[in-house]
């Protein structure tokens, strides 16, 4: 049976369990899980206590091929982020918007482009945690699903999934978009954009997030830059309730002080070797 979305209105928000429940529906990877064995993993995801929550952000894609954001040689390099990824840029040139994003998109679809240790080791930690586990990620690839994440919220959307400004509906979007494309659910041309939140923009999933966040007992950061809020404001608030706070990064990053402790390397050899630990400890 499938439960695949084909279309879906943003928002509206949900409380965190009814989160999980939507985005495992929506997930293509588990299109064929039984809709009972579904309602049954949500119930016991209520009863758990003392979650895991773990953010990832660019750097964890980039040992797939995906460059950062930031920094020498990151995506943003030549392209002033603040001019193009914003909705007046998609307003004011659809076309330039739309390239910029149709070749993220191409690439992402490479098939040199897949899963590293890292995701592979997130998706061997929630296989094992089961609803203990939380996966919260800044990135708006695939890798995390591919990998087999379930449990897990695009708080900047998905590049593979296309937005209609006019209706709000979103669909599955694996091609370039057009200008000449028109939305499948109201027939309008010139209105998709790709679901992902621009700068300016609210992320998706904040009220679950601050819920999951006052009742973690641990918070782990991998591959972020520590300097894009309210992403880099999380560990301050877990700490703040009691949460022990990792972070696993390249190098320390701006927010390292929030952390009670560090380790750095790179994704694919410091990430399995902590899963590995947390598991041998639970």
């Amino acid at each position: 049976v499938s439960f695949v979305r084909n279309a879906h209105i943003r928002p509206p928000l949900f409380s965190l369990h009814g989160a999980f429940f939507k985005h495992i529906l929506n997930n293509t990877i588990l299109k064929t899980l039984d809709k009972a064995n579904v309602l049954s993993s949500i119930s016991r995801a209520r009863a758990a206590s003392g979650m895991i929550i773990v953010l990832t952000g660019a750097g964890v894609s980039q040992e797939s091929g995906l460059q950062t954001f930031r920094g020498a040689g990151g995506l943003w390099n030549g392209i002033r982020a603040e001019y193009l990824a914003t909705p007046e840029a998609f307003e004011r040139e659809p076309e330039q918007f739309h390239a910029f994003y149709n070749m993220r998109r191409r690439r992402l679809l490479d098939p040199e482009v897949a899963p590293n240790a890292a995701h592979l080791a997130l998706a061997r930690l929630e296989r094992e945690l089961d609803e203990s586990l939380l996966l919260i990620t800044q990135n708006v690839d695939n890798l995390h699903e591919r990998a087999g994440n379930a449990n897990l919220l695009h708080m900047h959307g998905e590049l593979l999934k296309t937005r209609c400004t006019r209706c709000g509906g979103t669909f599955n979007w694996e091609k370039d978009i057009l200008g000449e494309d028109a939305c499948s659910g109201c027939g309008k041309f010139g209105t998709l954009r790709p679901d992902i939140v621009l700068f300016s923009e609210r992320p998706y999933f904040m009220e679950e997030i601050d819920e999951a966040l006052e009742r973690c007992r641990m918070f782990v950061s991998i591959g972020t830059s520590g300097s894009v809020y309210p992403a880099a404001g999380f560990a301050g608030r877990a700490r703040q309730c009691g949460a022990r706070v990792l972070e696993l990064n390249l190098e320390p990053s701006s927010g390292a002080a929030a952390f009670h402790e560090g380790r750095y390397g790179r994704a694919g050899e410091i990430v399995p070797a902590w899963v590995a630990e947390t598991l041998a400890g639970e």
